[in-house]
C-alpha cells in the first residue's frame, strides 16, 4: 500500500463559497433547508427592526422552494467601491460581507442578528438557483445565481414609484446538501410568528402551495406584542400573578453599554400545565438560551430575594436559588445587543459575557418597583420560591441518606464544595497547581469543587480496570467522583455520583489539549456512562484579553475577554464604533490558566452565567466508529496507523503551536 502524498500540492486553499460547499455543517444546519431560508427571512426582519419594513411576505411552494419579500429599503445595487461589482452581488457571493459589520455612527444595522457575515452567501452557496429582485430609487433590478455563481448579471427590469422599495429573494435549496429535502412547515410558522411577536405592528404572511395548486394563507400581527403572545401560549392555565411586561434600553452615555442596548420582556408564573420559555437576540431565536436568559433570571431573582429579606419571610435553614423561583416561570425575552456573540453559526445560544449584566441591570429595577407596589403579588412569588427551595433541600437529604454508607476517603488535594445536592455540584479537573490555586480562590464554594492534576494523566486505553487505580491521578479522580469503573456494556450504579458536572479545565495550548485527550480517554474507556448521561464537560477559557484605558471619571478602565480570533475582531469593532483611539487599548494573549487571577478565572471560565463549556457526547450514528478511531489514536501498538492517518489528514489541521 503506497503512503499518501503530503507535499505542497496537498495543501488546498478554498476560495469564494467553496468552503461552504466543502463543509456545509460548519456554516448551517444540514438536517433540512429551513436554516438557509431563515437567513433570508432574518435579513427582512432586520429591515423591520431598523424601522424600514412594515411587512414580510413568505411563499412556500410544493417543490420546497421559497420566496421572501419585504418592503424595506432594498439591497444597494450600485458598484461596490472596493470590489468593483454590484453591491448586491457582493452580498450574495462573498463570505464575511454585509451591511451588519459597519457599526460606525450606528451603521446600516446598529442592531441585527446577522453578525458572522456568512448569512445569505451560505444560502446562495447551497442553492441550485437564487433570484434577487430589488426595488430602490424608482428602479427595479434583478440578478440570478446558480450554484452560488452569477447566472444572469444585474439588470434593470422596470421602474416603480420612488416610495415603492424592498427586496424579494427566491431560493431553490440544493437538496444534496441536506438530510431531508422538505422544509418543516411547523418550524417555519413558529419562526415567522415570532417575528410578528417581537415587532408589534409588523405584518407577516405565509402562503403555502397546496396539492391542488391553490395557496393556504396565514397572517400574524401582534399589536400587544409580548404580552399578547405569552397570554396566548398559556391560555387555560391558572396564573399566580398577571403577565408582567416591561422594556428598558440604555439612553445617553453609559460606561459599559451602547445606547439602544437593552431588552423587552413578558413574564409570569403558573400553578399547573407546561411552562413556555422563549428568548431572542435582535429577533434571532435562541432555543438553547444563553447569557440573556441568565440575566433575566438573575435580575428577577435578586429583586424577589431582596423583597423576601426585607419582609423577613425566609424560614430558618432555607437557602434560595434562582431555579427555585423559575421552576414554574414562563417568559418571552427579546434582547437588543450591539455585537452579540453566538455559539456556532446557527446562533442557538447567546454567549456574550455582557449579556447577563445588561439584561439583569435592565430588569431588576422595574421588577423591584413592581414588588413594592404590589406586595400581595410579591408574597405569592416569595411563597412559591420558598416552597420550591424546601422541597429541593428535602430531596437532597433523602439522596444523601441513601448513599451515606461505605464512603471512601476523599483525596487530600480535593477541595470539596459545601452542598450535598449532587445535581448542582461541579468538579473541576484543573491542569497544574498554579491554576488550581486560582480556581480554589475564585470558585463558588457552595457547589464548585477543585481537583488539581500534576503532570500528564496515564493513558488508560489499554489498561485493565483493576490496574488503572495504581496511578495516583486516576485513583484520585475515581474516588472524588464516587462511581466505580465500568464498561460500555454495563449499567453502573450512579447513585454515588457526587457531582452533576465533571469539567476538564486545561490550558488552551497543545499540552492542555493533550491532557484533555488523556482525560477523555479515561472517561470514554472506563466511565462511559458519565459521558452517556451528559456529566462530562470541557471548559473553554478565553485566549485574549483586551484592556481599554480609562478617560476621566466618565469612562473608567475596562476589560474584555475573547474566546478566539473571531471574538477578538468583534471586540475591536465595538471599540472602534465607540470611537476609542487605536492606541488606547492593549491586547494580551493568555499562555495558560495560571496567568489569570482568581476573579478573572471565575468570571471567564467558572461562573455558570458567563462561562463557555462544551458537553462531551458520542453521537449514535458514529458510536461504532468512535471506538475504532480511539484505538488507532491511543493504542500503543498503533504507531504506524497513526502516522498514516496524520499524513492523510495533515492538511486539515488547525493547531495553535
Amino acid at each position: 500500500m503506497s503512503t499518501p502524498r503530503y507535499d505542497e500540492s496537498a495543501v488546498k486553499v478554498l476560495k469564494g463559497l467553496d468552503p461552504v460547499r466543502h463543509r456545509p455543517g460548519m456554516y448551517t444546519r444540514t438536517d433540512n433547508p429551513l436554516h438557509i431560508c431563515q437567513e433570508v427571512i432574518d435579513n427582512a426582519a432586520d429591515e423591520a427592526l431598523a424601522g424600514f419594513a412594515t411587512r414580510i411576505d413568505v411563499v412556500l411552494y410544493r417543490n420546497q422552494t421559497m420566496r421572501v419579500a419585504d418592503n424595506g429599503r432594498g439591497i444597494p445595487v450600485g458598484i461596490h467601491p472596493e470590489e468593483g461589482v454590484p453591491t448586491v452581488q457582493v452580498v450574495f457571493t462573498q463570505l464575511h460581507a454585509g451591511g451588519k459589520f459597519d457599526k460606525k455612527d450606528g451603521g446600516a444595522y446598529a442592531f441585527s442578528g446577522g453578525l458572522h457575515g456568512v448569512g445569505v452567501s451560505v444560502t446562495n452557496a447551497l442553492s441550485t438557483r437564487l433570484e434577487v429582485e430589488v426595488k430602490r430609487d424608482g428602479q427595479q433590478h434583478r440578478i440570478v445565481f446558480a450554484g452560488g455563481e452569477v447566472a444572469e448579471p444585474l439588470a434593470q427590469i422596470g421602474t416603480c414609484a420612488k416610495k415603492d422599495t424592498g427586496t424579494a429573494v427566491f431560493v431553490a435549496p440544493d437538496v444534496s446538501y441536506f438530510d431531508a429535502p422538505n422544509i418543516p412547515q411547523g418550524e417555519l410558522e413558529h419562526l415567522l410568528k415570532s417575528k410578528a411577536v417581537l415587532l408589534p405592528g409588523l405584518i407577516v404572511t405565509l402562503k403555502v402551495e397546496q396539492a391542488n395548486g391553490e395557496f393556504a394563507e396565514k397572517t400574524w400581527t401582534y399589536p400587544d406584542g409580548l404580552t399578547g403572545y405569552l397570554g396566548e401560549q398559556l391560555t387555560g392555565y391558572s396564573l399566580i400573578v398577571p403577565i408582567l411586561q416591561g422594556e428598558k434600553y440604555i439612553e445617553g452615555i453609559d460606561e459599559t453599554f451602547a445606547p439602544g442596548e437593552g431588552c423587552a420582556w413578558a413574564l409570569t408564573w403558573s400553578e399547573d400545565g407546561p411552562t413556555s420559555r422563549e428568548s431572542y437576540v435582535n429577533l434571532i431565536p435562541t432555543p438553547v438560551g444563553g447569557t440573556h436568559e441568565s440575566g433575566l433570571r438573575d435580575g428577577v431573582f435578586q429583586a424577589v430575594k431582596g423583597f423576601i429579606e426585607f419582609h423577613s419571610l425566609t424560614p430558618k435553614g432555607v437557602k434560595l436559588l434562582p431555579e427555585d423561583l423559575f421552576g414554574r416561570a414562563s417568559f418571552v425575552l427579546s434582547a437588543k445587543i450591539l455585537d452579540p456573540q453566538f455559539q456556532g453559526q446557527t446562533k442557538d445560544k447567546l454567549t456574550s459575557r455582557d449579556g447577563l449584566k445588561l439584561v439583569s441591570a435592565m430588569v431588576k429595577p422595574p421588577f423591584e418597583l413592581y414588588l413594592n407596589e404590589h406586595v400581595e403579588q410579591g408574597k405569592k412569588l416569595a411563597d412559591l420560591c420558598i416552597r420550591a427551595a424546601q422541597a429541593r433541600q428535602k430531596n437532597a437529604q433523602k439522596v444523601e441518606k441513601k448513599k451515606s454508607s461505605g464512603v471512601a476517603v476523599l483525596p487530600g488535594k480535593l477541595t470539596d464544595c459545601a452542598s450535598d445536592e449532587a445535581a448542582r455540584c461541579e468538579l473541576f479537573l484543573v491542569e497544574g497547581d498554579s491554576a488550581g490555586g486560582s480556581a480554589k480562590l475564585g470558585r463558588d464554594k457552595d457547589f464548585q469543587a477543585i481537583l488539581p492534576l500534576r503532570g500528564k494523566v496515564l493513558n488508560t486505553w489499554e489498561v485493565d480496570r483493576d490496574q488503572i487505580f495504581a496511578n495516583n491521578e486516576v485513583h484520585d479522580i475515581a474516588v472524588a467522583i464516587g462511581v466505580d469503573a465500568h464498561t460500555a456494556n454495563e449499567t453502573p450504579d450512579l447513585s454515588g455520583l457526587r457531582y452533576g458536572k465533571i469539567v476538564i479545565m486545561s490550558d488552551a495550548d497543545v499540552d492542555g489539549s493533550h491532557i484533555q485527550v488523556l482525560l477523555l480517554t479515561l472517561f470514554y474507556r472506563h466511565f462511559p456512562a458519565l459521558i452517556r448521561h451528559g456529566h462530562v464537560w470541557v471548559a473553554q477559557p478565553p485566549l485574549f484579553r483586551v484592556d481599554v484605558a480609562g478617560s476621566g471619571k466618565s469612562k473608567p478602565p475596562r476589560k474584555f475577554y475573547a474566546l478566539d480570533e473571531g471574538e477578538l475582531t468583534a471586540v475591536l469593532d465595538k471599540l472602534r464604533a465607540e470611537k476609542i483611539r487605536e492606541n488606547a487599548w492593549s491586547i494580551s494573549r493568555f499562555k495558560g490558566l495560571g496567568e489569570m487571577n482568581a476573579e478573572q478565572l471565575f468570571d471567564t471560565t467558572m461562573n455558570p452565567e458567563t462561562r463557555r463549556m462544551l458537553r462531551v457526547g458520542v453521537g449514535d450514528d458514529v458510536a461504532g466508529n468512535t471506538r475504532e478511531l480511539m484505538h488507532m489514536l491511543m493504542g500503543k501498538t498503533e504507531a504506524s496507523s497513526r502516522r498514516a492517518w496524520l499524513e492523510a489528514r495533515g492538511n486539515q489541521v488547525e493547531a495553535d503551536i
